[in-house]
């Protein structure tokens, strides 16, 4: 299991010095949606001198364009960019086609996607690499579940988790063993991130 710290509506500084402050800990630096429509590519560029060793996420949420959106993401430095599970399946197929050209991964996002048969038509597709994704807005009404994996349970496929996971969720959730769990302002939003992030570290 792998550690993802999403960084997301936050300034460049705070992004630069949170992944400083955690990178003993933390094994994906994601650049969020909020971050890359405020900074553009230029962060994912700056994130990757800063921190060559480290796997970087670009959250593009991508749903059309896909082969082009894709390639301006690795080509900034990002190991991983996410398209839409929602989207067109020619965007799905461009998107895979697009990362395995430049030796990139895509994570698709089921965001809004609670269908077991769309799970099963992206692994038809090519697809690795999905994530369960309780969205912000969501979460007023309920944080990451472990219900959520009856999903991808039986499948091939990689799973990521995300949406309000602290450290209170985390047992269940790694009791579910998911390739990658995916932490946001339970580290973001504190005081001292790093003690959190080697509390949260500590359960994989």
């Amino acid at each position: 299991m792998r550690l993802q710290l999403a960084l997301d509506r936050l300034s460049r500084a705070r992004c630069i010095r949170l992944t400083e402050d955690t990178k003993e800990y933390i094994d994906i630096i994601e650049i969020g949606t909020g971050v890359i429509k405020e900074y553009g590519m230029s962060i994912v560029r700056e994130m990757r001198e800063l921190f060559p060793d480290k796997t970087i996420l670009a959250d593009m949420k991508t749903c059309d364009a896909a082969k082009h959106e894709v390639k301006q993401a690795l080509e900034a430095g990002a190991d991983i960019t996410t398209v839409m599970a929602f989207s067109a399946d020619a965007s799905i197929k461009d998107a895979l086609a697009e990362a395995e050209k430049l030796g990139g991964q895509i994570m698709i996002d089921l965001l809004g996607v609670p269908s077991r048969q769309r799970v099963e038509e992206l692994a038809a597709l090519g697809g690795k690499l999905v994530s369960l994704h309780v969205g912000k807005d969501q979460q007023s009404t309920g944080a990451f579940h472990k219900d959520l994996f009856g999903l991808t349970e039986g499948t091939n496929l990689m799973v990521a988790v995300a949406g309000g996971i602290n450290e209170d969720s985390m047992p269940d959730i790694v009791e579910k063993n998911p390739d990658i769990i995916i932490v946001g302002s339970a580290i973001t939003g504190q005081e001292n991130p790093q003690v959190i992030a080697r509390k949260l570290k500590a359960y994989l």
